[in-house]
């Protein structure tokens, strides 16, 4: 890739997540991560554990496990039922060949709960063309929920899930690249919560509750533009605009911007600002009028109208020593993202006043993750 002259923006292309990718496989590398959320009412921790390596410089196989430790006092759950602990463990299997200019992927993963259970397998094509200044990516994934009711034996169902996507990146100048990218999903069977209820009105004055019912089939589709510049002292800049939508009704539009500055050989200091704004499904309603007052019933914050902002903050250090002979190098990495989630027709029930009066629901979160990383 001849118009890359400096490996500063290479680097910068590949972290700042544009969809840049030469015909080389992934490096062997040892991950461990722990990531933390604190927000709303939601506390998830856990590890994660990835290793890859690669053989005759045409394979690469890697494994990753991940934990999720939930604990649930979320307004959703002390509005309608108990707080809750619950752990997921995801594991998950992939392979890369690489012949000539393209890389096949193939990947299998399995997500457990108490009450849930998910298969996954993954597909992707990546080719480049001329002169690797054009790569093109196509890949397809097929998934099967199984969905439980903890204390209840007798409620089971599943849902299927096919996602499609297509990409395209290129190198318009020695400085700047550009990625477009599409995706296709598609879901059948149970794909709501058993645990989440409605609101309406009863003649009382008051409100009551009754289980939500959401359609069995969802398509959705959502269009990124990518744009990853190198800017003159040594720093990536990528811009990304995104839009969503689906069979539900639900618009979407995303933005955001990333900087990633090089200090010196050995240190990296990351931002990134994200806005995100959505409109409501159509069989969502805050308070509805009456019981059953459509076929489908949500009262899913996620599925109203809500808009959230993301700061965030990342710094990175890589170091080798002579004398090792195991490892090429390793590297410490934390990031810090500052959530701010802001709901326009989702109100906050805890407060006792007239029905739909109610003020409107608002929440910070944090994440935070730290990744030690060894390259062998």
């Amino acid at each position: 890739m001849q118009l890359i002259r400096n490996p500063f923006l290479l680097m910068a292309v590949l972290l700042l997540g544009a969809e840049v990718q030469a015909a080389v496989l992934p490096e062997d590398r040892f991950d461990l991560l722990r990531h933390e959320y604190d927000g709303g009412g939601m506390e998830i921790a856990g590890p994660s554990v990835l290793v890859r390596k690669s053989f005759a410089d045409k394979v690469a196989v890697s494994a990753n496990y991940y934990v999720d430790e939930v604990s649930a006092a979320s307004i959703d759950v002390v509005t309608s039922a108990s707080p809750y602990s619950e752990k997921r463990t995801e594991k998950s299997v992939g392979v890369d060949y690489l012949h000539g200019k393209s890389i096949y992927s193939l990947s299998y993963g399995v997500s457990k709960e108490n009450d849930f259970e998910a298969n996954s397998a993954h597909f992707d094509l990546s080719q480049d063309f001329f002169g690797d200044l054009t790569t093109l990516r196509l890949g397809y994934s097929l998934g099967k929920d199984e969905v439980f009711r903890s204390g209840d034996n007798t409620f089971s169902d599943e849902a299927d899930r096919q996602h499609f996507r297509i990409g395209l990146s290129q190198v318009l100048t020695r400085d700047l690249v550009a990625s477009l990218g599409h995706e296709l999903i598609t879901d059948e069977g149970y794909l709501n919560n058993p645990y989440r209820s409605v609101r309406y009105l009863n003649s009382g004055g008051g409100y009551s509750f009754q289980p939500e019912r959401y359609p069995r089939t969802r398509t959705s589709e959502a269009t990124t533009l990518g744009l990853s510049y190198y800017l003159p002292w040594r720093a990536g800049l990528h811009g990304e605009y995104r839009v969503y939508s689906d069979s539900w009704g639900i618009d979407a539009n995303s933005w955001q911007l990333k900087l990633i500055q090089p200090l010196g050989q050995r240190w990296t200091l990351e931002s990134r600002y994200r806005r995100y704004e959505q409109g409501q499904a159509d069989f969502y309603s805050d308070l509805f009028p009456f019981r059953d007052a459509s076929n489908f019933l949500a009262r899913d914050k996620e599925l109203s109208d809500f808009e959230s902002t993301v700061i965030g903050l990342g710094i990175g250090f890589q170091f080798n020593k002579e004398n090792w002979e195991t490892f090429d190098r390793a590297g410490l990495h934390l990031w810090v993202d500052r959530f701010q989630f802001d709901y326009n027709n989702f109100r906050d029930i805890r407060v006792q006043t007239t029905p739909g009066t109610e003020p409107l629901y608002s929440f910070d979160a944090t994440v935070t993750r730290l990744l030690f990383t060894l390259w062998y």
